[in-house]
């Protein structure tokens, strides 16, 4: 595939999720993205589950290239300059101030590359009461409004991946994307702040939408009971999920499948909204159907009867899945590291083409080398 970002170099001074996921999303597009780690550790994401390859840290360092620099010395800050001078965007999700401590504010930065995409990404924001605050992907899930959503209403646990630092990074790429296009028509760089905050706000928009439009709070079974969705334990311990929304042939459909066509006569399930009021009775019915059959039978039914359904995989299923392997989502290369890095392709398809290249995520400095013999032919040149 095309490697649309081609021409775009992106400097990534960034740890953990946020600003990394943001760098990945351009280097999937072809950016080239040099990571800018400090020595000996590298980002703290690294050493998650010991060591210096977690498992965290590969989930959003693909695709890039790194060199340690410890920029309180002055020959490294140098040669951080000398990258942004080289630079389209700078990305850096420090708290407030951090940043210009170690020479990478944007003021800094501008001298050497004035038309500058400057990607500054925070907890909650660069002014106001909260902005010093620590914060990480449960606090801005929480003051989003976004992890009432999510925590089941009874013995209440965090549950789910790190949705707001995922969130986050992608509404930055999405932000930078705009200022690199504005910036091709006009020649000026843009500062883009974007707050955990913020991003998760606007991601839990049909929340507020309800809210400030009918008065709903919404809860974590608001959107189930609304759109029909199910999940089913099947004879097997497999789950089976099913969403039949508001077309009344996929609920016929259902009982079709089921074998339940009885029910289109019982004044709970007569039409959509009893549906929706009854829901409880529903699960309560149709729990112990689903445990007469094993997933793969249901799924049959299910398809049979174009019911929208869906195995409810694990993570070593998912990708194993027919249509999953047809369109090729799971990749391959080869890693010093770990023989093999296997991971999830990126989902564009420019003219019908999938980007099936993956590189695995650097070693600490792995590149380092490298990148300071472009710096030093290009000072020669």
């Amino acid at each position: 595939m095309v490697k649309i970002l081609k021409d775009i170099r992106v400097v990534e001074l960034g740890t953990y999720i946020t600003g990394p996921a943001a760098g990945m999303h351009l280097a999937d597009l072809g950016a080239d993205v040099i990571k800018v780690e400090r020595p000996g550790t590298g980002d703290p994401f690294r050493a998650f589950k010991g060591g210096l390859y977690s498992p965290h840290y590969q989930t959003y360092n693909r695709n890039k290239r790194s060199i340690a620099l410890d920029t309180s010395k002055p020959e490294d800050r140098a040669v951080l300059h000398d990258l942004v001078s080289t630079a389209d965007v700078f990305i850096q999700n420090f708290r407030p101030g951090v940043a210009e401590k170690l020479g990478a504010g944007e003021d800094d930065l501008r001298k050497f590359r004035p038309d500058l995409i400057y990607c500054a990404i925070s907890g909650f924001g660069t002014s106001g009461p909260s902005r010093d605050r620590p914060t990480y992907d449960t606090v801005a899930q929480a003051a989003s409004g976004y992890l009432r959503l999510l925590t089941p209403p009874t013995d209440p646990r965090v549950i789910g991946p790190a949705i707001a630092d995922a969130v986050t990074g992608q509404y930055a790429a999405m932000g930078i994307l705009a200022a690199l296009m504005e910036r091709s028509k006009t020649g000026k760089g843009r500062r883009l702040d974007i707050s955990m905050l913020e991003a998760m706000c606007h991601f839990n928009l049909d929340s507020f939408t309800h809210y400030y439009s009918v008065g709903e709070v919404m809860g974590p079974l608001s959107r189930p009971v609304v759109s029909q969705s199910y999940t089913f334990e099947c004879a097997d311990g497999k789950w089976v999920a099913i969403h039949m929304s508001s077309p009344t042939k996929f609920w016929q459909g259902f009982l079709s499948a089921t074998g339940q066509e009885h029910l289109a006569e019982d004044p709970r399930f007569a039409d959509r909204m009893e549906r929706i009021k009854h829901q409880d009775d529903m699960i309560a019915h149709f729990t112990p159907i689903f445990a007469t059959k094993t997933r793969d039978a249901w799924c049959a039914a299910l398809e049979a009867n174009e019911v929208p359904h869906s195995p409810a995989y694990d993570s070593d299923e998912a990708l194993e899945d027919s249509q999953a392997q047809h369109l090729k989502i799971k990749v391959s290369a080869p890693s010093s590291e770990l023989g093999t890095f296997t991971t999830v392709r990126p989902p564009y398809n420019f003219d019908g083409v999938p980007e099936l290249d993956v590189l695995p995520p650097p070693v600490l400095d792995e590149h380092g080398a490298e990148i300071r013999a472009e710096m030093a032919r290009r000072k020669a040149g």
